[in-house]
C-alpha cells in the first residue's frame, strides 16, 4: 500500500506536455504525491513550495553539484537561475517555460544537456488531488551522460522530497497562498 504523504513513482503521464520528449530521453521518471484537502489549485504556488527555500541537505547537494561542475564550464545552479531571471520568471532557480491551468513547465537548455520539469494536478485517490512531477533529459555530449550517471540517485531523492514539501507546505497555507 501507498503511503498518501509519499511520493511515489507513476508511469509516465501520457496527457503532459512534455510527451512528445519522451521518445530518446536520456532520463525519464514522474512521481505524485495526495495533495492534502483545501490545498491550492495555483501550479506556480504549488511548485514554489516545493522548489524554493529548499530544505538544507538539498542546499548542500546543490552546492557540491556547482563546485565539480564549474571544473568542467558547467554553468552553476545561481548562474542558470540569474540568467533566466533576466529573461523571464524563475522558480528557485529553473526557468519558467509555461504555464497553464493543468500544468507548469521548467527547464533549460545547454551545451551537455537539456531538461524540462513538469508539474500537473490530477485527481487522486477517494476524490483527492496529486500533485505530479515529471522529469525528461535530453544528454547531448560525454559531459551531460556523466554527469546524468552521476546525479540520477540525487534527482530521483530530490524530486521526492520537493513533492512531498509542496504537499506539506500546501496543508500549512491552505488555498491560494503563497507559500
Amino acid at each position: 500500500m501507498i503511503d498518501a504523504h509519499k511520493a511515489h513513482a507513476i508511469p509516465m503521464p501520457s496527457d503532459s506536455i512534455l510527451a512528445p520528449l519522451y521518445r530518446s530521453a536520456d532520463l525519464l521518471d514522474a512521481y505524485a504525491v495526495q495533495l492534502p484537502a483545501g490545498a491550492s489549485d495555483d501550479l506556480e504556488v504549488l511548485a514554489r513550495a516545493g522548489f524554493e527555500r529548499q530544505a538544507w541537505w538539498i542546499r548542500a547537494l546543490t552546492r557540491v553539484r556547482d563546485t565539480i561542475m564549474a571544473t568542467v564550464g558547467v554553468k552553476s545552479s545561481r548562474a542558470v537561475g540569474i540568467a533566466a531571471a533576466a529573461r523571464g520568471p524563475v522558480i528557485g532557480f529553473f526557468p519558467l517555460r509555461s504555464k497553464s491551468a493543468g500544468e507548469l513547465v521548467m527547464g533549460e537548455d545547454d551545451r551537455h544537456l537539456d531538461f524540462r520539469i513538469a508539474i500537473q494536478l490530477r485527481a487522486g485517490a477517494a476524490g483527492g488531488r496529486e500533485l505530479v512531477l515529471v522529469t525528461v533529459v535530453h544528454c547531448h555530449n560525454l559531459l551531460g551522460r556523466t554527469y546524468l550517471a552521476v546525479i540520477t540517485p540525487f534527482h530521483r531523492v530530490i524530486a521526492r522530497a520537493s513533492l512531498e514539501r509542496a504537499a506539506s507546505r500546501a496543508a500549512r497555507t491552505g488555498p491560494g497562498a503563497a507559500g
